[in-house]
């Protein structure tokens, strides 16, 4: 305004100027008015400098005014960068917010205040933690309640800037409904601030459409079914029926600036480079590359969060090392990845889930310590990247279309534990970055924690069903297996037997040579047994000298065969104590059908203790008769040899 008025004013004392100097000269002559040329050339060169300032002047303001706005935009990028948006849908809802303050036909300073509005409505969300903000699924009363603050936040921020137009009503009401349920005052229809409830309604229907970590994005026709659901309850009906009506116009607009909706972050980016007119250098602006590692820090901390949250919820070992290939997959790219669990006893590693390529010939697969790539992570326990990944297949035979450029290994530790190793292969990356690697650390460290808690939850579940004497499942077990069995039998209307096997002269065994031969004796017993039985049988520990199998599909006389031949095998064995004693016992059975003697596991157990008692009984008069047998022949001697030799 000023230099309006000071060009307006310059024209006036310039042709004034040159009409006393035309008088002069036709009143006084040309030499007189050479007196006053210095006073002209005063005057001259006082506007000039005033001219100069005033243009200084304007150039300042203009500079601060793009100072401004770049400000803004920069706090916008943090805020979309924190909410995981994207570049794209704040300048589309700009474009839609701007578009409606004219099609209301709003004052130049609403419609500025949209702009900035459509920018900076959600900066109250630096106050909302990454957890809620981001949370996948409905959110609870209480973490809703904080993220209703980002509104009151926002306003409270932005009225320290001193906005030159109504930017803070806009942030702290943008999220008011026209029934009066919204918040955080409860303002119902027009006492609602008009760009308020213009925002509302763009905001929701570009947001609507965007995908985001915890939930798909709708299509145009599900976003614009959403605002007429929402007209007269949270969107002003007029707002929703003018933006419909207009949307077309906005959306050509937005497709002539390359901001449509599905662009990738970097397809989005490149669009805004070219509109900020800064394509004439190849390099990524900063303002966009501080964008990309706001964002990318973000979605890395909610990758990791997810990734610890659901190895929280597995104590399963295949279920764990399942989930390890697959959050290894959120955080680093990868067209092969191999967990192997370590074994202590047999000294090796053994591939326990692979995922990508090649998963079928890398399945199973045992690696020694020092063997290859990964064999070198278990030995050194150390992270390796950086190297061939051809030396880690060494005499593998992989699909040749597989060629593998780069791969990284990790140690898979507990404390000083070795539990195994994680490692990627990429047909595409020319090698995995320290970025990767850090990445990865953290994921096998989380790895790590959830995989030895598995174990140890397996190895303690595995006691609580074993006998810790002879290893062989314990009494528990055995009724989980009778269950299992029950159940095979009911679909398939094929009978099982229970097997009831109890040891002949054992105590004996006990108090003559103690204890610990005792001991020793029952677990040499349970592995004749075990070989006697098929691999699918069952035989478990009972209590004391007792024990019980569960077989399938024996008929007829194959139950009687199997428990001679079991009492043949232990009959036959004998166990050197001493250089002149071995200890010897016996063993009887009985068997019962299930679906014939019983349908319980504890009215099985008690036929087959009878028929094991009656086997029992058997044995010892067969022992007596024996016994008898051999006394007998001692005592059977020839008396009439003896009475000759003494007579003679």
């Amino acid at each position: 305004m000023l230099p309006s008025l000071w060009t307006g004013f310059t024209f006036i004392v310039a042709s004034s100027t040159a009409a006393l100097i035309y008088g002069a000269i036709t009143a006084f002559g040309f030499l007189y008015v050479l007196l006053g040329v210095p006073i002209i050339a005063a005057t001259y060169a006082t506007y000039r400098v005033f001219f100069e300032r005033v243009n200084e002047k304007t150039r300042e303001a203009d500079t601060l005014s793009r100072l401004h706005l770049s400000t803004v935009e920069a706090l916008a990028t943090a805020i979309d960068a924190k909410d995981q948006t994207t570049h794209c849908h704040v300048r589309r809802v700009q474009i839609y917010a701007a578009g409606m303050g004219k099609v209301f036909g709003l004052s130049a300073s609403e419609i500025e205040a949209l702009r900035a509005g459509a920018l900076l409505h959600d900066v109250g969300k630096l106050a909302v933690p990454d957890h809620i903000l981001n949370k996948p699924g409905r959110l609870t009363t209480a973490e809703f309640e904080r993220m209703k603050v980002h509104t009151v936040v926002g306003a409270q921020i932005l009225e320290r800037v001193n906005f030159p137009y109504p930017v803070v009503p806009i942030v702290r009401h943008h999220h008011e409904q026209w029934n009066g349920l919204g918040y955080p005052d409860g303002l119902k229809g027009e006492e609602i601030p008009i760009t308020a409830r213009i925002i509302s309604v763009v905001d929701c229907f570009d947001s609507v459409r965007e995908d985001r970590p915890y939930r798909r994005g709708m299509t145009r026709e599900e976003a614009i079914a959403l605002l007429l659901r929402g007209a007269e309850t949270h969107f002003d009906p007029k707002v929703v029926q003018l933006f419909l009506k207009n949307l077309s116009r906005f959306e050509e607009e937005i497709a002539e600036l390359g901001l449509e909706d599905g662009l990738t972050d970097e397809e989005c980016d490149s669009s805004l480079t070219i509109e900020a007119d800064i394509h004439q250098t190849k390099e990524r602006p900063s303002s966009v590359l501080a964008y990309d590692q706001i964002k990318d820090a973000h979605r890395e901390v909610y990758a990791l969060y997810e990734i610890a949250r659901t190895f929280s919820s597995s104590l399963d070992i295949e279920d764990t090392v399942s989930i390890v290939v697959n959050k290894a997959g959120h955080v680093v790219p990868f067209d092969t990845c191999v967990v192997y669990l370590f074994d202590e006893l047999k000294a090796y590693a053994t591939a326990a889930h692979v995922a990508g390529k090649n998963a079928e010939v890398l399945r199973d697969r045992c690696i020694a310590p020092g063997e290859g790539v990964t064999g070198f992570a278990l030995a050194n326990r150390r992270a390796i990247n950086r190297i061939d990944p051809k030396l880690d297949f060494d005499g593998v035979a992989l699909d040749p279309e597989c060629e593998y450029r780069s791969m990284a290994s990790l140690p898979l530790m507990k404390d000083e534990r070795l539990l195994g190793a994680l490692s990627v292969y990429s047909m595409e990356l020319v090698e995995y970055t320290d970025d990767h690697m850090r990445l990865l650390e953290t994921v096998t460290r989380l790895a790590s924690d959830a995989l030895f808690n598995a174990m140890h939850h397996a190895e303690a579940e595995s006691n609580a069903l074993t006998d810790p004497l002879t290893g062989l499942p314990n009494a528990r077990c055995m009724y989980l297996r009778f269950e299992q069995e029950a159940a095979r039998a009911r679909r398939s209307n094929r009978p099982f037997q229970v097997i009831m096997l109890d040891l002949d002269e054992f105590k004996q065994v006990n108090d003559t040579f103690g204890h610990r031969i005792g001991d020793k004796m029952l677990r040499e017993i349970a592995r004749i047994l075990q070989a006697q039985l098929r691999e699918y049988d069952f035989l478990a520990r009972y209590a004391g000298d007792e024990f019980v199998a569960i077989v399938q599909d024996l008929v007829g006389d194959q139950v009687e065969e199997l428990r001679e031949r079991i009492e043949m095998a232990v009959s036959k064995f004998s166990l050197r104590v001493r250089a002149e004693h071995s200890a010897r016992v016996g063993i009887s059975a009985g068997s019962a059908t299930y679906g014939i003697d019983g349908e319980t596991l504890d009215q099985l157990l008690i036929a087959a203790d009878q028929a094991m008692y009656s086997a029992k009984s058997a044995h010892k008069t067969e022992r007596r008769a024996r016994l008898e047998a051999k006394v007998n022949s001692v005592l059977d001697l020839d008396t009439d040899k003896l009475t000759s030799t003494a007579i003679n």
